[in-house]
């Protein structure tokens, strides 16, 4: 048998962690209620080796049209429907 050598994983340019805000690129509903595709920001409940799941507040979609139960969405680590979050949510004042 040959011998095969193993080299470190790659670094990845982001990493997740439990609790980060992060935007997807996603099937979700609008304002309207409408199902629109675009950048919806969520939450990151669990990292493993290859993937993060991300919990969102909102209705979500799988790409077939079926809408998510738990609002829980997985994505690999290295996907470009995932990234940080560029704003934070508001929460409206109370007046």
């Amino acid at each position: 048998m040959a011998d095969l050598h193993f080299s470190s994983a790659p670094e990845r340019a982001t990493e997740f962690r439990v609790g980060d805000l992060v935007e997807v690129n996603c099937d979700h509903e609008g304002v309207k209620g409408e199902r629109v595709r675009g950048w919806l920001q969520g939450v990151v409940v669990q990292v493993d080796p290859k993937i993060v799941a991300v919990q969102f507040e909102e209705n979500v979609y799988l790409t077939d049209g079926w809408m998510v139960p738990d609002h829980v969405l997985w994505c690999p680590h290295d996907s470009a429907n995932i990234r940080m979050a560029r704003k934070r949510k508001r929460r409206p004042r109370l007046k």
